[in-house]
């Protein structure tokens, strides 16, 4: 008997939907419960709510039924666009955000070379030492990262609640910039070129198969040339499964008051705050 692997299995069921006008194939936003008669129907259910791993689709193994193999090549396709799409200039352009270059010339480099995202360009570096905002307590840092799709996801509604948030606090804060290509180290430099007092980068996040619309944020205070990971403080999973954007927003600016206040981010924070409780 031939062998017919998944993809022919696949294509098949697509060829036939679309002979029957249905070539569009829709997907439910929720998770669909694959087992048939479940011992216990409540307790699957609680366990698919409370977790965004694959369970409950009916089968173990390689042989999945065709809904659930479909919906993981989707996600995986979400994944890899969120990795390899630039991010819609339409977005830069409605939040009015000035655009900087990390030295990564292309995904490729960035992917590959994982220096070349955590410097800017020399032209990069030029543009802010003579146009950016100097001496403010905070400098808002925007890159697509990993995934240009958490930026486009939650940026919109982030920015605001943030600049909204320090601004009730009376904290100075830099005009945000966006850097194409940037790592998590590249707002150190920033930091040293516009004298603030706190850096906060907020940057796509790797994608997974559970969302490819995760951001994460990254505070340091006064970042210097014997800054290690330990002094930054993250704040990670803000998107519409994790933590709200506009949530994080107003979040992200009670930290950063707090960060100001104790002067330190990372382990340091951590400790001051337990010795004054």
């Amino acid at each position: 008997m031939k062998q017919i692997n998944m993809e022919d299995l696949v294509q098949r069921v697509i060829d036939e939907l679309s002979k029957k006008g249905q070539g569009v194939i829709h997907f439910p936003e929720q998770k669909q419960c694959g087992v048939k008669n479940p011992n216990n129907p409540e307790a699957l259910e609680l366990a698919m709510k409370r977790t965004p791993a694959r369970i409950g689709i009916g089968r173990a193994g390689t042989r999945m039924k065709t809904g659930s193999y479909l919906q993981f090549r989707i996600d995986q396709a979400a994944a890899r666009d969120a990795v390899m799409k630039t991010i819609s200039p339409e977005l830069i352009k409605s939040l009015q955000l000035p655009v900087l270059h990390s030295r990564a010339t292309s995904m490729e480099e960035y992917l590959m070379n994982l220096d070349s995202g955590r410097m800017l360009s020399d032209e990069s570096a030029r543009w802010l030492e003579q146009n950016g905002d100097k001496n403010k307590d905070v400098q808002i840092v925007i890159s697509d990262g990993l995934s240009t799709s958490a930026c486009e996801a939650t940026i919109p509604d982030l920015l605001p609640a943030l600049m909204q948030g320090l601004s009730m606090r009376n904290i100075s804060v830099g005009k945000p910039v966006f850097i194409h290509k940037g790592r998590v180290w590249i707002q150190d430099q920033v930091a040293s070129i516009v004298n603030c007092k706190v850096v906060i980068s907020l940057i796509g996040e790797r994608p997974g198969l559970a969302t490819a619309e995760s951001l994460s944020a990254y505070m340091i205070y006064k970042p210097d040339a014997n800054t290690v990971e330990s002094d930054r403080t993250v704040i990670s999973n803000i998107h519409k499964g994790g933590t709200l954007p506009i949530e994080a927003g107003a979040y992200l600016a009670e930290l950063l008051e707090e960060i100001l206040k104790y002067q330190a981010s990372g382990v340091k924070l951590s400790q001051l705050r337990a010795i004054n409780g």
